[in-house]
């Protein structure tokens, strides 16, 4: 094994946060997806809307990477038209929120139960049937992934996410 392997098998993998800040315009999406695959970057989740400014778009994506890695997707993202702006947030620099939907299998015995623990995380009851209930919660990883261990065991039914969405403090 030459060093140059065993040093790239020792360079921290981690998630990032990045994000884009882009004309919205025709295309734009469809470049920076097509920059990501055609360099082999995987996208852990993205999600894309319009700015308070509707001639601007952010897009957040989380990618997973070392710092070089991350460091050539930046560089790659600021080469493509449209791009204004790329941040990479690091820990503690942002707010991170992630919105989710979850249908849940629910009946007369177990409803109860799964109203206590949606007050419990602030989420909202946005639907109830008779077989049924959808949650929305929002909230950071720790919140959105202790939430979901939780109700798991009732039946998870239906899920939707939004990925991470960030803002800088």
């Amino acid at each position: 094994m030459s060093s140059s392997i065993s040093q790239e098998a020792d360079k921290p993998v981690q998630r990032h946060t990045i994000s884009v800040l882009v004309e919205n315009k025709f295309g734009v999406l469809a470049r920076i997806a097509g920059m990501f695959s055609g360099r082999g970057f995987n996208i852990h989740s993205l999600n894309v809307a319009p700015t308070h400014d509707r001639k601007l778009s952010r897009i957040t994506a989380v990618v997973r990477g070392d710092d070089a890695t991350l460091d050539q997707i930046n560089k790659q993202l600021l080469k493509l038209i449209n791009v204004i702006e790329v941040v990479d947030f690091k820990t503690g620099e942002a707010v991170e929120r992630e919105l989710i939907v979850v249908k849940l299998k629910a009946d007369s015995r177990t409803r109860s139960e799964i109203i206590q623990i949606t007050d419990i995380f602030r989420a909202k009851i946005i639907n109830v049937a008779t077989d049924s209930v959808i949650i929305e919660l929002t909230g950071d990883e720790g919140k959105t992934a202790a939430f979901l261990k939780l109700v798991e065991p009732f039946g998870i039914l239906e899920l939707s996410r939004t990925g991470k969405l960030a803002m800088r403090r």
